[in-house]
């Protein structure tokens, strides 16, 4: 509603308005509006913390009004970016395990290929999973990672601190790609080796997959049962 005055009476105080002195500003407990000899009314007064950028309308011998653009933030945008982010981490992890997957298939299904030699001998599924990893770790990078990684007094990585990070889904999805890249990077030179060695490599190789070690601890045991065999 318009609030006007006699052009005598002073401004009038209100509580939660506008002070008007030369410019608008908004007052956490009250607002002045102007007497009837300005020519002017208030017809809305938004509240503190309103967006003031709004149009403002100038009617002739009733003043001015005020339609603020109230931007405020809601559990409905914080849902979709929740949304969004899991999406995207969803996106990206089954991205990288289905990339690697050609490549232990053709050194299982076919060793000796020549398909399958430049396929490994190429470094383009390192460099694609590396570039995925660090957009996962860009993104679920916080200003306490460090500090998790590094919680001891000495600098040192402590579990509680490991675990603590891991419990979100970026930082897991992230992990998990890494894991990936470095489990192929260790099936490729257990391939190599035994193409050179002449050993049978493929149960190493696909350990390799989730259990980069063993797969690793595996192709070390047939080569060392072959090498024996060739000795007797």
């Amino acid at each position: 509603m318009a609030a006007f005055f006699s052009p005598f009476s002073p401004p009038q105080t209100c509580c939660h308005g506008l002070v008007l002195g030369g410019q608008w500003k908004v007052a956490s407990s009250q607002r002045t509006v102007l007497p009837k000899r300005y020519g002017v009314g208030l017809h809305h007064i938004p509240n503190v913390g309103d967006n003031l950028r709004g149009s403002w309308s100038f009617r002739e011998h009733h003043g001015i009004a005020i339609r603020p653009k109230v931007k405020r933030l809601t559990s409905s945008h914080m849902c979709i970016s929740c949304l969004a982010s899991s999406q995207i981490v969803s996106s990206m992890f089954t991205l990288g395990t289905v990339a690697v997957l050609p490549f232990y298939t053709l050194m299982v299904a076919a060793p000796k290929a020549k398909i399958t030699k430049k396929c490994m001998g190429s470094e383009i599924p390192y460099v694609a999973l590396g570039l995925l990893y660090a957009y996962l770790l860009y993104l679920s990078w916080t200003p306490d990672t460090i500090r998790l990684m590094f919680a001891s007094k000495y600098w040192l990585p402590e579990l509680p601190g490991i675990a603590k990070m891991f419990t979100s889904e970026m930082t897991l999805a992230s992990a998990w790609i890494h894991l990936l890249a470095i489990d192929l990077f260790a099936a490729r030179n257990v391939y190599h080796d035994g193409l050179e060695n002449g050993i049978e490599t493929r149960h190493s190789v696909s350990i390799c997959l989730l259990f980069g070690p063993i797969g690793i601890m595996s192709h070390a045991i047939t080569k060392a049962l072959t090498r024996r065999a060739a000795d007797k």
